[in-house]
């Protein structure tokens, strides 16, 4: 409770809410944008081609380029994640920042006159400045916060991650309403919506410190530590605070930041990698995508308008949000593990259900409506499980060395299965037709026990204690006890012996 006061005696609140402005917030945001403008731009395709070339595109031809219009946000964003440890360990999480806005404006400036030089290439090249602004901030996004916060409250504060990504997501739906931003005169602007909140960040950040970990852990500067934890969190010494960082310091002394190559070899890590791989798998497959492509005719078929549905699915962002918002209440209490097994498992169930409502949808007049419920019950725990714990989790089962390479690791695995996905659910869709969502069911049932059976409580613990729990972890009595590279420090409580 202290902390959770502390979080208003400080500048935290306001600095949680600046950095999400420029993280997850444009992730969120740039996804959705999209799929409102879709028609328009297809149609500003097909006419400066014709202009420029003196007939209309092909049909294959214009699903090209439309293609690569989509898939360049997705790889862009996957450069943006690669990039993520040379730029943190360049210019500091804050600078890193600040200079993935002016970025982010570049690639906005570079959309509006698209529509004026009458050229979709400037399209594609914006959006894929914008994948690569989104998967560089979004990674910033959770180190910057996740080195910022107390450990008593560092889920619910990392949690934040998850909560701006849903607001970024209502905001865009929002905009893309054909009472605001939604037609054909307003496309390019609609696109450049987040560039907004991106200028607000860049004027508001400067005024905030560095992270208080990478201060003292890697700049070896104590003091502006301390000076930057009593800027967030209001008046004290923090020594216990200080103490911790100093112990992981000296186990990392002599040590350097992994490389991405380093962090795949180093077998001491195997199972953080694994785990990191089970989060990131299961969030992309469990069936958040087949429900945003189902939604739209599953509503439509509970009786609900045409013209009605866009506002249910702002119900659907807002459910979202409003469950981010209570387990940031709940996590620092429950954890981590039991949030991510019973949250798939649920899902599971829902996935299960959804397939049975689908291919019994015309037997009565109440199945529709089963069917709709079902996907509001399955946002919910999508938002109060995976997609809540993964941003802490992701940050706090490494230690310092190792955090910016599993960050990068972790963004490839999210932009790459955002690319590959997006070219497979087509197949996968008209293949399996409803049955999709069993196999989205097998999917989460395979993440509940693995996180069940294998993933060690974090809540609480500093990193070097949740590592020595990774190295603790037992399967078919096999002892995970893999020596790290280099001269790296085994860890017992906040004792350090040489291996």
């Amino acid at each position: 409770m202290g902390r959770i006061l502390q979080l208003v005696q400080g500048k935290a609140l306001l600095f949680i809410f600046v950095l999400g402005l420029g993280g997850s917030f444009q992730f969120g945001s740039h996804l959705t944008l999209i799929s409102s403008p879709t028609i328009f731009i297809k149609e500003f395709i097909n006419s400066s081609w014709t202009q420029r070339y003196g007939g209309a595109p092909g049909e294959s031809t214009a699903r090209m380029i439309w293609s690569a219009v989509v898939a360049s946000y997705a790889l862009g964003g996957l450069f943006g994640a690669i990039s993520v440890r040379w730029v943190t360990n360049y210019l500091g999480r804050k600078r890193a920042m600040i200079w993935n806005n002016a970025l982010n404006i570049v690639a906005s400036v570079t959309m509006c006159t698209s529509k004026f030089a009458n050229s979709f290439e400037m399209i594609m090249l914006s959006r894929f400045l914008f994948g690569f602004s989104s998967g560089l901030g979004g990674n910033i996004h959770v180190f910057y916060l996740g080195e910022s916060s107390p450990k008593e409250i560092r889920g619910m504060v990392t949690l934040t991650v998850a909560t701006f990504l849903a607001i970024g997501k209502l905001t865009a739906q929002i905009a893309g309403l054909s009472e605001l931003l939604g037609r054909e005169e307003f496309w390019n602007v609609l696109l450049c919506v987040p560039a907004f909140f991106s200028v607000i960040q860049m004027a508001t950040l400067p005024f905030f410190p560095e992270a208080p970990r990478y201060l003292l852990i890697e700049k070896g500067d104590t003091e502006q530590c301390r000076k930057a934890l009593q800027f967030l969190w209001g008046p004290g010494e923090y020594q216990k605070e200080i103490e911790e960082m100093l112990v992981e310091q000296e186990a990392l002394r002599g040590q350097r930041n992994k490389t991405l190559r380093h962090l795949l070899k180093d077998r001491s890590v195997r199972w953080q990698l694994l785990t990191l791989v089970v989060v990131n798998e299961g969030i992309q497959f469990c069936g958040i995508f087949g429900i945003s492509v189902f939604s739209f005719s599953i509503f439509q078929e509970a009786g609900i308008p045409v013209d009605k549905i866009r506002y249910v699915t702002l119900g659907v962002g807002m459910s979202e949000i409003l469950t981010n918002i209570t387990c940031g209440l709940l996590i620092d209490r429950v954890g981590r593990r039991v949030m991510l097994w019973a949250g798939y498992g649920a899902m599971a169930i829902i996935m299960t259900l959804i397939t049975i409502t689908l291919q019994l949808k015309d037997s009565s007049f109440w199945i529709p409506y089963t069917t709709a419920g079902l996907i509001f019950l399955f946002i919910l725990f999508y938002g109060g499980g995976p997609a809540a714990v993964r941003p802490s989790l992701t940050h706090e089962i490494f230690v310092q060395t190792y955090r910016p390479a599993a960050l990068a690791f972790s963004g490839m695995l999210l932009w790459a299965n955002l690319f590959i996905f997006g070219f497979l659910f087509p197949f996968l869709l008209a293949g399996l037709k409803s049955f999709t969502f069993l196999f989205f069911s097998c999917v989460c049932l395979a993440a509940s026990l693995y996180f069940f059976f294998i993933l060690p409580e974090t809540k609480g613990k500093t990193p070097l204690e949740i590592s020595e729990d990774f190295r603790n972890i037992r399967v078919c009595n096999f002892l995970a006890d893999a020596k790290p590279e280099d001269n790296s420090l085994r860890t017992t409580g906040y004792k350090t012996v040489e291996t």
